[in-house]
């Protein structure tokens, strides 16, 4: 990575902390209200060196085999940052995932909260965790549905005993994004759950204006993800 690339990371992070202050007064929210979360995955451990130092400290990745082998080694360095694992997670990958991630927003189903649950009986430590909720009802898309949402989130919560802090979503790409966070702000006030994780790099402004405790950027930051080798 060039340094005019590097250099270009920080500008652009500059930009996007602008963009949240400015949605979350228009919201007539407290400026910090709303964090973000720079989506680190694809780039290498030098785009994410470059975002530390222009003050960066919450960062997401989508798959534990990524994350493990770059971020221990930035943590050494950085050890007051926070990683959140925002895709999905397979339940024979728990125990890496909880000693890596300090949020898992991707619980979505009853094998992985028991498969969660069976490692914090180990003595381990769980992350914090969000519910992933597919608003949208799409068959290929990871999340339990809006109507399935209380109840795996009373048997996470209640029965099992894992700590739930919020709802994450994923509208889909040919939707307008707005419903779709106004349906998981909602529920996570019925629900009595403080985060909520929604946004991205062309609607995080909106996601915001309704309620975003988190908003997941990454091409507004990094760029385009760098090509997969041939």
């Amino acid at each position: 990575m060039t340094e005019s690339s590097l250099s270009t990371i920080a500008a652009r992070l500059g930009t996007i902390r602008a963009r949240i202050a400015a949605a979350t007064t228009a919201a007539g929210r407290a400026a910090d209200s709303a964090q973000l979360v720079a989506v680190s995955k694809t780039h290498d451990a030098e785009a994410c060196l470059e975002a530390l130092a222009a003050g960066q400290r919450i960062f997401g990745e989508n798959r534990v085999q990524e994350a493990q082998g770059k971020w221990p080694a930035l943590r050494l360095r950085h050890p007051d940052l926070e990683l959140h694992l925002i895709g999905p997670l397979q339940s024979n990958k728990v125990a890496d995932a909880i000693a890596l991630f300090d949020v898992i927003e991707s619980l979505d189903r009853e094998k992985l909260a028991r498969a969660l649950a069976a490692e914090r009986d180990k003595g381990k430590r769980l992350p914090r965790l969000y519910i992933q909720v597919n608003t949208g009802e799409e068959e290929q898309k990871a999340g339990i549905g809006p109507k399935e949402a209380p109840a795996f989130i009373a048997l996470c919560r209640d029965s099992l005993g894992l700590p739930v802090e919020g709802l994450m979503c994923i509208p889909p790409v040919d939707e307008e994004p707005a419903p779709h966070f106004a349906l998981l702000a909602q529920l996570a006030r019925q629900q009595g759950l403080p985060a909520i994780s929604m946004g991205m790099s062309g609607d995080f402004e909106v996601a915001i204006r309704f309620g975003a405790t988190h908003v997941r950027i990454g091409t507004a930051i990094f760029g385009e993800r760098p090509k997969a080798a041939p």
